[in-house]
């Protein structure tokens, strides 16, 4: 065998013979998402898995996402790809639930339960989700898929993709690909919205110190909510359930080393797994269609209309409080946590620097979890 027909042989093997143009751009996309995480510094904990499970999967003959071959008599013929595997706990909704768990270790509603008004700020910024919703319907998307592509107005990773793993799973990848994308530009996307609905004077507020709220209503808190939200939503009890469970662990007092576990180890865990399994979606066959832009297209106004919503209530409630309370908060109702809530803080010392807003906007940042989990569960009981 002479050296021109081992290096044949080594091309008839090789990935190279079978890569396509559609894979190719992939790669590319995913490596944008990888500059967007690693040099912007944009959410990189979840863009880096996202961008790397989209650059296996469009690896051309690497298998990784490979359902299992059974012959006709039931028996294994050939094992699925890795990832196959732990793309399961998506489907059946493990890994978004475990997340919010997560977050609830993570999250002290306190501010929420010092002003609990922020709740009417956390509603009015889930706007973007049912504008979305009625802008993919009048696109021709099914009322399943416009629901999945609507939540993304959310601007809560695990809860798109909960919703679209029910209801949408063929769009999943560019649903997931939209939420996180955008949950990472909320710096860049939010401020522009906010200077132009509000006035200098209206940015310029300052707002009075929270009150204190003690231990029994946090503990309270998430027990009553688990209870009210369930009984009315059923199908939103794992998102919900999860969130409180890891609450209560955290305000307790008793469930330190649960607490400790649930907001640093076992959430990074899952996190790694998800975002691997999620771009893993993202192959150049499902992705580079129109609908994925119009995917794109729609997560972005649905962003923009949460902000819209959020931060046009935050003016009434100005006007309603007498200038005591800045509308800039609203815009923190898209429940991007803590990004969304730091944003309002920054363009509030941009007007301001004497201007402390971070825990009053912390109080709709929580509501909007809360708010973007409840509108999934509108979504699950219509249409699942």
């Amino acid at each position: 065998m002479n050296f021109i027909e081992v290096l044949k042989g080594l091309y008839e093997t090789s990935g190279i013979k079978y890569l396509t143009a559609g894979q190719a751009i992939m790669i590319v996309v995913a490596c944008v998402l990888f500059y967007l995480a690693i040099v912007k510094k944009f959410e990189p904990l979840l863009l880096i898995p996202i961008a790397f499970g989209m650059l296996l999967v469009n690896l051309p003959i690497a298998g990784i996402m490979d359902a299992p071959i059974y012959d006709s008599n039931g028996d294994l013929v050939q094992v699925g790809g890795l990832v196959y595997y732990l793309y399961q706990g998506v489907k059946l909704g493990i890994y978004p639930s475990i997340i919010f768990m997560g977050v609830g270790a993570m999250t002290d509603f306190g501010p929420l339960l010092s002003r609990p008004s922020s709740l009417f700020l956390g509603a009015a910024a889930q706007l973007g989700i049912y504008v979305a919703f009625l802008s993919a319907i009048a696109l021709g998307f099914s009322p399943k898929v416009a629901a999945a592509i609507g939540i993304i107005g959310g601007a809560d990773g695990p809860t798109a993709i909960y919703l679209a793993s029910k209801l949408a799973s063929d769009y999943l990848g560019p649903i997931a690909v939209a939420a996180y994308s955008y949950m990472a530009l909320i710096p860049m996307i939010q401020p522009p919205i906010m200077r132009l609905l509000t006035t200098k004077k209206e940015r310029e507020t300052t707002m009075e110190q929270l009150r204190e709220v003690s231990k029994t209503e946090k503990i309270i808190f998430p027990i009553v909510v688990i209870i009210l939200v369930t009984l009315l939503l059923p199908s939103v009890a794992p998102l919900i359930g999860f969130l409180m469970l890891g609450n209560l662990f955290r305000e307790c007092g008793v469930t330190d080393r649960l607490s400790d576990t649930a907001q640093n180890a076992l959430i990074n865990i899952v996190t790694i797994i998800l975002g691997v399994s999620v771009g893993a979606t993202a192959n150049a066959e499902l992705f580079l269609k129109p609908e994925t832009l119009m995917i794109i297209g729609l997560g972005l106004l649905a962003f923009m209309f949460s902000t819209v919503g959020g931060v046009l209530f935050g003016k009434v409630m100005y006007k309603v409080s007498g200038g005591k309370i800045n509308p800039l908060i609203g815009s923190a109702g898209v429940s991007a946590v803590p990004m969304a809530a730091r944003v309002s803080q920054l363009e509030g010392q941009r007007a301001n620097p004497s201007n402390y807003l971070l825990m009053h906007a912390m109080g709709p940042n929580v509501a909007g979890v809360i708010g973007s989990a409840v509108a999934a569960g509108i979504f699950l009981s219509l249409f699942a």
